[in-house]
């Protein structure tokens, strides 16, 4: 596969070098009778190519397709479109949240934090990394501009990503063969393949120097007492290697009770094909670590806000875990801290820390392996049963009223739905037009008081970052000093039981500025009535009646604490 890739990067270097001089061997690829495409032909056709260029060496499995495409279907179904197809914008949204839906991966340069455009997909990401003149050739051309995105456009983008993902793996798996001088051209047996992938695991998981590396594998005791879950993860994989030799003897039509280990034998590819497995496995094997450390945040959170007091997360952190300790600078650049409540001081916000890049286990140059983002398959529920990119807010109601949330692995709770946030919810449809957009951060906003302890707080794009630890500097940690400091005031935010969320102003964080992920204007057709009525307003105004008409129509509540706001949204598309 190696090979495949570096064929393709050669192709496409000479593609942009040489425009339209340029073709790969056979005159089937990209061209007409064996006449080579002009450079605007190239852009426009390369993307309807991407998927059977994907081949090269062997198609991806057609199950493994068609399950793609039933898993993108329903999100692809809620999305705006004109003329049936997508924009990069809503592409790479729906790519995004595919990934994190089918393994917890968020792939670098796709995350919702990165700021994008039409003409930009955001750096450092996994394509350009990799194949910097495949990001030129194709996902800065004009497709998207002049046609757009169809679903299997997006499908062939998954499927592409996944499929580099799996070659970055190689590199590294080649690396590991290396220190362990094994030939890559010979086949190995149960045990050596087993040292050679309980080495990856190390390197896969930490961030280290090669010199780091070298003392970690030849030393068992320093990686126990390095990697988290040491010989849990060693079990781990010898699991992953045995389920790959079952696997393999099914296919092969044998039907022994056991396997055994003593002729095993693993090739390169198959010992590529067991790593690919961990990578797609791996959170599911990670969650428990996920729901204790959600359990831990919601013990702490008795007033049921999605929310722990600064003091409370760490005091914890001193007493009792040895999580909950990154410095109040670094949750702010993450965006887990709300500190928008003169009364209770700064709080940690529970699911956008579980979902902090400070929480995913694995950090590649590629991709973060993170904790589930449980709003996902709330969200999920939502456009199944809508089957629109806008619904009205008594549609909405309906759906997200029969909704529980699992809090913790043995409680659901059910949707919180009181009066402010139904005014709310009816605030953002006449804003919309009427219709609330289900792709837009103040429907966002919304689910996350609907649900604060599974659905994040989506802070306007650009303003937090989805940093690592490493990325961020020794600082990312805060002082045993700076801890102790706010753990002194635990009690002074110890609000009792008994006190409301709403006395609480426990909506203090709600902006009514909307950012929609894509565009909208095909679907909110009732939108231009919004200025029109601001004129009639005026006139009104003028003619000495706006009074009258404010006590006809009653008023419409009030702004903070969570009441729906009577001006306009500031909406504009991210």
């Amino acid at each position: 596969m190696a090979s495949c890739t570096a064929t393709y990067i050669i192709f496409f270097i000479c593609a942009l070098t040489h425009g339209s001089q340029c073709a790969l061997g056979s005159n089937t690829f990209l061209s007409d009778k064996g006449t080579s495409l002009s450079g605007k032909a190239f852009r426009e056709e390369v993307m309807n190519a991407m998927g059977s260029m994907l081949g090269c060496g062997g198609q991806h499995d057609p199950k493994e397709v068609a399950a793609i495409t039933s898993a993108l279907t329903p999100m692809w179904r809620t999305l705006p479109k004109t003329n049936g197809r997508i924009d990069r914008r809503s592409l790479r949204y729906l790519v995004h949240r595919h990934f994190m839906q089918s393994s917890s991966l968020m792939v670098r340069g796709f995350e919702p934090t990165r700021p994008t455009n039409d003409s930009h997909w955001g750096a450092a990401d996994v394509l350009s990394q990799m194949v910097p003149a495949y990001v030129e050739s194709v996902l800065e051309s004009q497709h998207s501009t002049l046609h757009g995105f169809s679903l299997q456009d997006a499908v062939d983008m998954v499927v592409m990503l996944d499929q580099l993902i799996f070659d970055s793996e190689s590199l590294l798996l080649e690396g590991v063969y290396k220190v362990q001088r094994k030939y890559m051209d010979l086949s190995l047996g149960y045990v050596d393949v087993k040292r050679v992938l309980e080495s990856y695991i190390v390197m896969w998981m930490l961030e280290a120097t090669p010199e780091e590396y070298g003392e970690m594998l030849k030393n068992k005791t320093l990686s126990a007492q390095t990697v988290p879950r040491y010989h849990e993860l060693m079990k781990f994989v010898d699991g992953r290697i045995k389920a790959f030799e079952y696997n393999r003897q099914l296919a092969a039509g044998k039907t022994s009770n056991g396997v055994d280990t003593f002729n095993m034998r693993f090739s390169f590819d198959d010992a590529h094909s067991i790593v690919g497995g961990i990578t797609r496995s791996f959170q599911s094997y990670w969650q428990s670590e996920c729901e204790s450390m959600k359990s831990s945040l919601v013990s702490m959170d008795s007033h049921n806000t999605g929310r722990v007091p600064l003091a409370k997360f760490y005091g914890t952190g001193l007493d009792t875990d040895w999580r909950f300790g990154e410095s109040e600078a670094y949750l702010r650049e993450l965006g887990a801290l709300d500190e928008s409540s003169s009364w209770r001081g700064p709080q940690v916000i529970i699911p956008n820390y579980i979902q902090a890049t400070s929480n995913c286990i694995v950090s590649t140059r590629h991709y973060l392996v993170c904790c589930v983002n449980e709003c996902e398959s709330l969200m999920g529920e939502i456009e199944t049963a809508i089957d629109a990119p806008t619904a009205l807010s008594d549609t909405i109601l309906r759906v997200v009223g029969g909704m529980t949330s699992q809090t913790t692995i043995d409680d659901d709770e059910p949707a919180h739905l009181n009066k402010e946030l139904r005014l709310q919810l009816d605030q953002i449809a006449k804003n919309s037009g009427g219709a609330v957009p289900l792709h837009g951060r103040l429907f966002a906003q919304w689910l996350h008081y609907v649900f604060p302890r599974e659905c994040p707080y989506p802070h306007k794009v650009g303003a937090v970052t989805s940093t690592t630890p490493a990325e961020y500097g020794e600082d990312f940690i805060a002082s045993k000093e700076d801890m102790q400091k706010h753990a002194a005031t635990a009690s002074s935010v110890d609000i009792p039981v008994s006190v409301g969320k709403e006395e609480l102003q426990w909506m203090s964080q709600w902006s009514e500025d909307e950012e929609l992920i894509m565009d909208y204007s095909s679907e909110l057709s009732g939108s231009w009535t919004r200025p029109c009525l601001q004129i009639f307003g005026l006139l009104l105004a003028t003619a000495g009646l706006w009074s009258g008409a404010v006590r006809l129509h009653g008023n419409s509540g009030k702004n903070g604490a969570g009441l729906a706001s009577s001006s306009p949204t500031h909406a504009h598309w991210v």
